[in-house]
């Protein structure tokens, strides 16, 4: 069935052996429960959270009628070490692989050697209406679904009211990262970026240059030899003068160099706080901190939250996209049972419910007219627009070096030169994936 979704461009295949070739070796270690054990019987593999995912199996277990009954095993928490144990258990055939929670941008790698199963067009029809555009590019690979969205997320702008009244920033209007950048400077104010040589590095070098209407990857289908990268490009210049601004500036604050999510929250939440892109996570855990007494209760009322900033102002941001798509495994016993519980667990309702208790925002747009998820998170409507603006990271089966690629070359962000960075890093990435350079 047709869906929408952004355009895609036409390659080439990709053989079975090299994606199982490009897959880290190491010891595989899953917790919790074993493969199912009855004919009806499914193991989901989830990423850690707190409990929602068992919740919701609990739930469509007795939803079923005794129709199949899932268990769950818990995945490590990284989502590299996610990605390593599931390639390895699909490339051998490993039939316990019922349902799998996945991060969007390892879906190709999976994908191509024919790891899923496919979705059946019903199930294709039933789950993808409603659904953010965004979820909907991460979960499908050469034009095809390949895995069904569940729960996406997303960065947005959150800024302290109090600074961008001082620094004269209209905040009901889009802004850009000039404006922050110098509001923040005028502030003598810090901006919230993950500047650490992590995942996160490659999400915000994507998010600017998708928001510069580039692409890190323009041929996502090509194989190793021909891939073509979109660095050395205007918008790689623009994404490389921003993150360098920032880092050269001190704009970042002095642990800039080692900054994740968790760590840019804390930063924004004290003194020198003023803007931050950054996950709906902050929302919660700066309201448990205040009701534990460890931060003023002022502060709520001086947080702000807006769309991503635009790389070039009147021209749309594409946020971050994020979040978990479910697959069934290729050689998996019960795959028509499987699909059938994925449609169980991505309903609106579980998904409404999964967001207000687990704070992970829901892919369908349905969801958000649960008034309990307003009240929870008073900035609902803006991560759904967010989502709805989002752009994946490069879909390509070679995502791993890409991504890696990046993060040796981009990190520091007072490291990044706009003049030689984005052609540097084009060039490593490109000797890596043909073999001549090693990670």
């Amino acid at each position: 069935m047709p869906i929408n979704r952004r355009k895609r461009r036409s390659a080439r295949t990709r053989p079975r052996a090299a994606a199982v070739a490009s897959v880290m070796m190491g010891t595989l270690l899953v917790s919790g429960c074993g493969p199912a054990e009855s004919d009806n019987t499914l193991t989901w593999y989830i990423n850690p959270d707190d409990g929602g995912q068992a919740a919701i199996a609990e739930r469509c277990t007795q939803e079923s009628g005794g129709a199949y009954s899932i268990e769950t095993s818990l995945l490590p928490s990284d989502a590299a070490s996610q990605r390593e144990q599931l390639a390895r258990r699909l490339a051998a055939g490993d039939s316990s692989l019922d349902i799998m929670s996945l991060d969007p941008p390892f879906i190709p790698e999976l994908a191509e050697p024919g790891f899923l199963a496919p979705v059946p067009d019903d199930v294709a029809e039933r789950t993808t209406e409603n659904v953010v555009e965004g979820a909907l590019a991460g979960a499908t690979w050469k034009d095809e679904l390949v895995t069904v969205p569940f729960w996406a997320n997303t960065q947005i702008l959150w800024y302290r009211e109090s600074v961008a009244e001082a620094a004269g920033l209209d905040m009901t209007q889009p802004v850009t990262w000039d404006q922050i950048i110098e509001a923040a400077a005028s502030q003598e104010k810090t901006l919230g970026v993950q500047g650490a040589q992590a995942e996160s590095m490659t999400v915000w070098i994507n998010a600017l240059i998708e928001s510069a209407g580039g692409s890190i990857v323009t041929d996502p289908e090509a194989t190793a030899d021909e891939i073509e990268l979109g660095l050395v490009s205007e918008a790689g210049t623009e994404a490389a003068r921003i993150i360098s601004t920032i880092g050269e500036e001190g704009l970042g604050g002095p642990g800039l160099a080692t900054q994740d999510e968790n760590n840019s929250m804390i930063s924004f939440q004290g003194d020198s706080g003023s803007f931050m892109v950054n996950y709906p996570f902050v929302w919660p855990a700066t309201n448990a901190a205040v009701d534990a007494g460890t931060l003023d209760a002022a502060l709520i009322d001086d947080i702000g939250w807006a769309i991503y900033p635009q790389v070039a102002e009147g021209e749309e941001a594409a946020p971050p996209l994020g979040g978990i798509d479910l697959g069934v495994g290729a050689e998996s016993d019960n795959p028509a049972l499987a699909y059938e519980a994925i449609e169980c667990i991505v309903s609106v309702e579980n998904q409404a419910e999964y967001f207000i208790t687990n704070g992970n925002p829901p892919s369908n747009t349905e969801a958000y007219e649960d008034p309990r998820i307003e009240e929870t998170f008073p900035m609902a409507e803006t991560i759904r627009e967010s989502l709805e603006q989002s752009a994946p990271r490069p879909q390509t089966p070679f995502y791993n070096e890409v991504s890696t690629g990046l993060q040796q070359t981009w990190a520091p962000p007072a490291s990044v030169d706009p003049e030689t960075t984005p052609e540097n890093s084009a060039e490593f990435i490109t000797a890596v994936l043909r073999g001549e350079q090693l990670l």
